[in-house]
């Protein structure tokens, strides 16, 4: 690696690790995806997140810590002045900074001034340029839900979205993709070895609600979608507060019919980020740079779509399809490079570590992300033994709990969030400190094991039970297994507790 590279960071939210057509799911439409991965790419097909909901998770994989380090493991709670940050690091290293798209990474109230160059916003200019009249914020599901004791109320399922007579739906997801292709455009007359650009592109899809615009919409063949998994009977063995989720919801006597429009329309919208990833990276070739450029495409956290009975997360849950995730990574041109899947564990932490190798920088904080470059190069198989995702609250912490309707709402123990608003399943059940008790999970390649603070604990044989619907944590014949893991979790924890800062203070 003789220079350092452009960086493009591509963060879809929410997408599922499993729904890719190169690992294997028939009905994954993800064309531009998968010829980086058979070209010149790599895709770490077990990667998991640190939690399951978007704010820590982005905050662990922007600094390469853990939620437990620094207590960033709630949806109000961002990265603050002094702690480190991957976008304000390469900026100090020379990097320009272009960000467009959603935040929860920074405290909105300070700005975006000290973390990026630019935080780019389309104009009513933009949009008339790319050909369209109007944006559009398309949040129709306030007028499909229904009434509030209907089965659809929760289900965030709008299915296809009408873009009337354009080519593009211009909302912000399209607007943000535009404005980054108008900035690499630009960029083709100055990025260079001496000044390289990092890109940030962060969306919305394929976030809930469910909705998406043809061709996308029609481009899943239904018939090829997997089977959707089915709860243990009772909720057996599971926490509390899938449960409570799953009675709130009320999506109990849905056919499997319209349980397949609602994944199908999942599967569009990641479909429609995976065409948007093709024009980025087409831009990145018109204007020369592709080669240069070191290529990050990674999601936050998963969604149930379905599993389960369930729609959308849990933030103290941890089942594969909310810790899996999709990371791909497309090295610059003079990096080595073995394309094709990997299978080694993965976390998001590993993020950092490898955009730091890349740059050249010296990371000037411990973190604990550790390179992919072996990985990359094909050099070896294996990674980690285990990864790691945590969530929930003590008992005590409202601040951190779920139902608070905004940041700026005074924690109280007796605040509900009103059954009107469409999260209320989720953030009303996890407003009792037992449902969304502490939890850790710790998952090797055979076992997942999750320790609860308040709660039993869980431990699904992987090997036996991929699907992980039979909870043998109380199995006399998996007690050395639970030694094991428990063991291995009291390492982790130990290993990775806190951050001592690098610099040094006088007394």
């Amino acid at each position: 690696m003789s220079k350092r590279p452009h960086i493009l960071i591509f963060n879809p939210d929410e997408w599922r690790g499993d729904i890719l057509g190169h690992v294997g799911n028939p009905a994954a439409v993800t064309p531009n995806l998968d010829r980086v991965v058979a070209t010149d790419g790599v895709s770490l097909s077990q990667t998991y997140c640190q939690n399951p909901i978007s704010m820590p998770s982005r905050c662990s994989f922007m600094t390469g810590w853990y939620p437990h380090v620094r207590g960033h493991r709630s949806g109000f709670h961002l990265l603050r002045e002094g702690e480190p940050n991957l976008l304000l690091t390469l900026r100090q290293h020379g990097y320009h900074v272009f960000w467009a798209g959603k935040n929860d990474l920074v405290p909105a109230q300070h700005g975006f001034r000290r973390y990026c160059d630019v935080k780019y916003l389309a104009t009513d200019a933009d949009v008339k340029r790319w050909g369209h009249t109007d944006r559009r914020e398309y949040w129709p599901w306030f007028q499909t839900q229904g009434k509030i004791d209907s089965d659809t109320y929760y289900s965030f399922f709008v299915g296809k979205m009408d873009k009337g007579d354009d080519q593009i739906l211009v909302d912000k997801d399209w607007s943000m993709v535009l404005g980054t292709i108008d900035h690499i455009k630009q960029a083709a007359s100055w990025a260079s070895a001496e000044r390289p650009m990092c890109i940030y592109l962060t969306l919305g899809f394929p976030h809930c609600p469910y909705q998406v615009e043809e061709p996308y919409f029609s481009a899943i063949d239904r018939r090829k979608l997997p089977p959707r998994l089915q709860p243990p009977e009772g909720w057996r063995g599971k926490p509390s507060v899938l449960k409570g989720i799953h009675e709130k919801q009320n999506m109990q006597g849905w056919t499997e019919d319209r349980w397949t429009e609602l994944r199908a329309t999942y599967y569009g919208m990641c479909a429609r980020v995976d065409a948007q990833f093709g024009m980025v990276m087409q831009a990145l070739r018109d204007a020369g740079l592709y080669d240069d450029t070191a290529v990050f495409f990674l999601a936050d956290h998963g969604d149930f779509a379905g599993d389960y009975g369930l729609v959308e997360k849990s933030s103290n849950t941890f089942e594969d399809c909310l810790t899996r995730v999709p990371f791909i990574v497309k090295p610059p041109a003079d990096v080595a490079c073995q394309p094709g899947v990997r299978d080694a564990l993965v976390e998001l932490i590993d993020f950092p570590a490898t955009v730091e190798h890349f740059a050249k920088i010296e990371p000037g904080h411990t973190h604990f992300g550790r390179t992919l470059l072996p990985l990359i190069r094909g050099e070896t198989e294996e990674h980690r033994d285990a990864v790691f995702c945590e969530g929930g609250r003590l008992a005590d912490e409202m601040h951190c709990a779920a139902g608070r309707a905004n940041p700026t709402d005074e924690p109280d123990a007796d605040m509900e969030p009103g059954r009107a608003m469409h999260y209320w399943p989720r953030l009303s059940t996890e407003r009792d400190p037992v449902a969304h008790t502490k939890a850790t999970m710790c998952r090797t390649k055979d076992f997942k094991y999750v320790h609860r603070l308040y709660e039993s604990d869980e431990l699904y044989d992987l090997r036996e039970d991929p699907n992980e619907l039979n909870n043998v944590i109380d199995d006399p014949a998996y007690a050395h297994v639970v030694e094991r893991m428990q063991d291995r979790t009291l390492t982790f924890y130990q290993a990775t507790c806190d951050a001592v800062p690098h610099d040094m203070d006088q007394r």
